[in-house]
This record gives structure tokens, sequence and C-alpha cells, in this order.
């Protein structure tokens, strides 16, 4: 049984708990529950504090875990992430009062900076020279400048919505942060059969999601010009139609290239072009 450990409410909960289902794993998360174990797959859950989980994984109370990369970091214990996960993204950022001028870090050279994030904040001030005062607090940290408390703070945006709201603005980002899976830096072999099949099925719906499936028709004198632009995990697929003379076209493109390359495949001749999502996708 390989025991992980995942945030027990929120977003990255939510978003762990798709994962886990997607990787074909039925599990019941009713709620309150701490721990619930997998019908189809030796895996346990166990429900934690985000905060909590890199220490339950160190000392072994849970064989792997999900959690913030921002959190690794800053726990800084000895284990190590295994596998990004693509979700929960956000960034850890210094932000000062919108009414205060900003000419580089310097700024914060003597001052005060709030945070939750204590360690990872000092290393980035110490990797540039800057000598600060950091005062380590927990929640709300964004309304310390606000009552005197800080110069500045370094916290998690994901929109800057909050900072706005509290008169503040970003003006460095520290760390680009998202879900990573962590566990031991030397594993229980007992157990590595059992990571390595849900690695394998991590990685087909990673894959799934970060590709879209394409069909296209195009004239077959058009179709040497159309493989130049569309790229396959191979070859895109060539299967003729009824219709003398024109081809269909089967190909993979990710995610980041698509709209490029749809608009070069329609410069190029194709036509009909329809777009699938694919939900696993096996390398």
């Amino acid at each position: 049984m390989l025991r992980i450990a995942i945030q027990k409410s929120g977003r990255l909960s939510e978003e762990s708990i798709k994962l886990i289902k997607e990787c074909g794993i039925k599990i019941n998360n009713g709620k309150g529950k701490l721990k619930s174990a997998a019908s189809n797959f030796p895996l346990q859950i166990l429900y934690l504090r985000d905060d909590d989980i890199p220490g339950y994984v160190y000392d072994n109370v849970a064989d792997i875990g999900i959690v913030g990369e921002n959190v690794y970091l800053e726990k800084s214990l000895d284990v190590q992430a295994i596998l990004k996960l693509g979700f929960s993204k956000c960034r850890l950022s210094l932000a000062i009062p919108k009414d205060k001028s900003y000419n580089g870090l310097d700024f914060f050279k003597g001052k005060n900076i709030a945070t939750s994030y204590p360690n990872i904040t000092r290393k980035y001030l110490d990797s540039n020279g800057i000598e600060a005062d950091i005062h380590e607090i927990s929640g709300s940290v964004e309304i310390a400048p606000g009552i005197g408390l800080a110069d500045g703070i370094c916290d998690i945006v994901s929109s800057g919505s909050t900072l706005l709201t509290n008169g503040l603005r970003e003006v460095e980002t520290i760390l680009k942060s998202e879900a990573v899976l962590i566990g031991p830096m030397i594993f229980d072999k007992s157990k590595q059969e059992i990571l390595d099949n849900l690695l394998f099925r991590i990685k087909s719906v990673q894959q799934g999601r970060n590709n879209k499936y394409i069909l296209l028709n195009a004239p077959n004198d058009k179709i040497p010009e159309i493989i130049s632009i569309l790229p396959g995990m191979k070859s895109p697929t060539v299967v003729p139609l009824a219709m003398e003379g024109w081809s269909s076209l089967h190909s993979v493109i990710t995610e980041d290239q698509f709209w490029d390359i749809i608009s070069n495949l329609k410069n190029a001749g194709a036509e009909g072009i329809l777009v699938v999502p694919i939900e696993k996708m096996i390398m």
C-alpha cells in the first residue's frame, strides 16, 4: 500500500483528487475524512494541512505527498520533488504600497518585510546582497504595511486582486510555483513498483492535457506542405477520402503550439479541421 498525503481542503486538494481520479483510481473522498483507501489501486490517501505534508513525508508517515512547490522549498526538509504536476500555479512575490516609488531591490535595504515564507525570502535577498529585517507572520500578510508592521511583504500571488484591495503592488517575482509530487530521498524498495505505476499514469494524464488530437481534410497536392507544418508523435497519419484527390490527416499537437499551427494549416489549404481533447496519452 502506497500512502499519499494531500491537502485536506481547498483548490490544491480538489486538483489533487481530480488527478488521482483521472489516473483511473477510485476513491471515496467524503467530507471530514482524514484518510481513505482506493478500491482498485494499492493507494491510501491522507488528508492533511499543506504545511504539514513535507514533514509527514520526511517522517515516513506518508510515502509521498502533493504540495505546493513554495511549501516544499520553504520547509527545506530532506525530501525530493519527484514530479511537477502542472496545476495550482502561482508566484511568490515582493510587494510594496502602491504609492511608494520603486527603482529596484535596493528599495528593501534596511526595510522590514512581512512574510509567511521567511526561508525563501531570506535566501533570495541574500543572493542579491540585500540586508533587510524579515518578520514571519501567518495569514493576512497583506495587511502588514497598512498597520505599520512592515514596509513591504513577500507573499503568494495568483491574480493580484488581493494586493490591489490592500493598496499594494507587485514589484519582484521570487519564485514561480506549482503543485509537486514529493517523496523521501531514499524510497522504500517494496513500494517502488506501485510508485512507478502511479507515475506512469500521472504522466499519461499530463501528456493528454498538454496535447490536442487534430483531424483535417486537404487536397493531395497540399499534403507535403501540410506535413511540414504538422508535427506528430512520429509523423501524421494520412487516410484517403472517398472524394478523389483528397485525404484526411490525423496528428497530435501541443497546447502551446496550437493556434499558430492551426493558422498555418489553414493558409496551406487544410479544411474541416477538427480538434479533439486527449484524455490520456501513452508515450
